[in-house]
């Protein structure tokens, strides 16, 4: 249930992204390109359906308008997952938007929730958006959260992922197909990933 999404043009943005010296400017505008590029890989398989509504084109024909079969939302994980929505947003103008909060317990080291809105539509298609994929929690705790609110249809969209939370999330969350960039060597003792690109959520956001 893991797609890497291959590319020169995302390998050439991840490397920017990558850089310690890239600041948040060229970094946001990077992480926007490679959100793009990757919608096509991880909406490849929505069917594209005629509707009742119609188009005229210039030469005078008229044709059904075309349009997704599902309801596209994004949920981002606050705060770093902000920094993917506008790439996707880019390319599927009508998509939702949602937002999960979640905090680590200081004593347990667990997600929790603080934080849940998503969009109520009929047929959607719930993308969990979030740079990192690390040890897996976040995502497990999101998708979690998602599913108790009766969501059945998601995938998870993520910058770059370790094999420590590509197996945790596809252990907890078989049904869940996963979608990264970049699939990176490990985790360090602090948890994270190596190569990796430091904190994406200060990167972003010029915090650090």
């Amino acid at each position: 249930m893991l797609t890497v999404c291959k590319h020169p043009l995302i390998s050439v943005k991840l490397s920017i992204l990558r850089d310690e010296r890239t600041k948040s400017k060229e970094f946001r505008e990077s992480l926007d390109e490679i959100a793009s590029l990757m919608t096509y890989e991880v909406f490849k398989d929505v069917e594209a359906i005629e509707s009742e509504e119609t188009i005229h084109t210039p030469t005078g024909v008229t044709l059904p308008k075309v349009k997704l079969s599902h309801k596209i939302i994004l949920a981002p994980i606050l705060r770093a997952g902000i920094g993917m929505v506008d790439g996707v947003r880019n390319m599927i103008p009508t998509c939702r938007i949602g937002h999960i909060g979640m905090y680590r317990n200081e004593e347990t080291l667990e997600p929790v929730e603080y934080y849940f809105k998503l969009p109520v539509v009929e047929n959607p298609l719930v993308v969990v958006v979030d740079p990192m994929l690390a040890t897996g929690g976040s995502a497990i705790a999101a998708i979690s959260a998602i599913k108790k609110r009766g969501y059945k249809n998601i995938r998870l969209m993520c910058l770059v992922g370790a094999p420590e939370g590509v197996k945790a999330v596809n252990e907890a969350y078989p049904d869940v197909p996963i979608f990264l960039a970049a699939l990176d060597e490990k985790l360090n003792e602090k948890g994270y990933i190596l190569p990796g690109l430091g904190d994406a959520g200060d990167r972003i956001f010029g915090t650090k």
